[in-house]
Formats: structure tokens, sequence, C-alpha cells
């Protein structure tokens, strides 16, 4: 290649390159006025339909979204309102189921007080018996006053709904109201109670105290 040729053929590439660059800097001016005229466009349009449109259609649908937004917002406070109201509600029950539970726990203890004391209140008299019985002279047969006192006691065991647990000779066992002491020889059949050596006492199906009972071996 001579130099000539060189000459000719770098003045060549210069003007290409000249010529891209011009071409890239045209499409993004391009692009950017193309944006612009779309802006313009929707601009010019809204601004049309509003310039077409009546003012006082137009006042008239502001005022109804006006009207709207502070119907929304009335609904809100209206909420908010019902919800605090609701709140104090349920902070007014729940105190109140508090002091339902404490009057109830306070009425329960009093009940039960009362009822220990009518029982004591009962049992005084008996005491009373006992204690009469016991300054009697030495040789004065206190039997018919105890079986009597006796009789007193059972009549205050019989309304505090207080039955006794003795079961006859050759009754059989029930675990829930006998306590077995010791297996025995007995002419009682095998298995079943021989004697009861201390009553049991059962309130109200309840037991108190279980029976203690000797149980026969058979003979």
């Amino acid at each position: 290649m001579t130099e000539q040729d060189a000459a000719e053929t770098e003045a060549s590439s210069g003007e290409a390159d000249e010529s891209g660059t011009e071409r890239g800097d045209a499409d993004v001016s391009g692009e950017a006025a193309s944006e612009e005229r779309g802006d313009e466009a929707v601009d010019e349009g809204l601004i049309d339909r509003v310039a077409e449109s009546d003012p006082e259609a137009i006042a008239t649908e502001l005022a109804s979204l006006r009207t709207r937004v502070d119907g929304l917002e009335g609904a809100v406070d209206e909420r908010d309102a019902e919800i605090d109201e609701l709140e104090s509600k349920l902070k007014r029950k729940q105190a109140e189921f508090q002091n339902y539970k404490k009057r109830m726990k306070k009425r329960r203890e009093e009940e039960k007080q009362r009822a220990t004391e009518d029982l004591v209140s009962k049992l005084l008299d008996v005491r009373d018996n006992l204690q009469r019985a016991l300054e009697q002279d030495e040789d004065v047969d206190i039997r018919d006053g105890v079986a009597s006192t006796l009789r007193q006691f059972d009549d205050v065991l019989d309304a505090e709904n207080v039955d006794v647990i003795e079961p006859e000779p050759g009754a059989d066992v029930d675990p829930e109201y006998h306590q077995v002491l010791a297996r025995v020889d007995s002419d009682q059949p095998e298995g079943t109670i021989d004697e009861v050596h201390r009553a049991g006492y059962v309130m109200a199906e309840k037991v108190l105290r279980e029976a203690q009972v000797t149980v026969s071996e058979g003979e």
C-alpha cells in the first residue's frame, strides 16, 4: 500500500466514525423529542377535555367527590368510636368478672365457715351431756346417759347426711368402704368380713373414713 492509499483509508475511517457518532446523537435526540411530544400530547389532551367540559359539571363532580370523602372520613371516625366503646365495655366486663370471682370465693368461704359453725353448735349439746355424765357419782350407772348421748350424736350425724359404715359379719369386702386389717380363721365364708374393729363414715356419697375389718380365711 502506498502512502497515498493509506491516507485515503484513514480519512474514510474518520468520516465513518464521525458519521456514526452523529447518527447516535441524532437517535438520542429523536427519542427525547418523541417523549416530549408524547407528554405534550397527554397534557394537551387533558387540557382539551377540561376545556371542552362544562365548568358547572366539573364543579358538581368535585363537590360530589368532596362529599364522598367527608362521608368516608365520618364513617372511619364512627368505626374508631365504636372500637373504643367496645374496648371500654370489654375492660368493664373483665373487671366485673374478676369482682364476681372474688365475691363467689368470699361467699364460699363464708358458707363453709357457717356450715362448720352450725355443726359445732350441734355438737355442743352432745359435749354437755357427756360432761354431765362424768359429773355423776361414782356409784351411779351412767350407761343409760351415755347411750342417750350416743343417740343424740347419731342424730347430729344423720342431719349432716353422714352414714355409718358398719358391715355385718359375712358381708362381702368392698375396698372403697372397707380397710382390711388382717385375715383370720373364722366361721364366716372365706374372703368375707369376720369382724368390724372400727366403724367408717360416708358423707354425701364421699367416704370420710373406711371401716377397719378383719377378713375370714375360712375354716
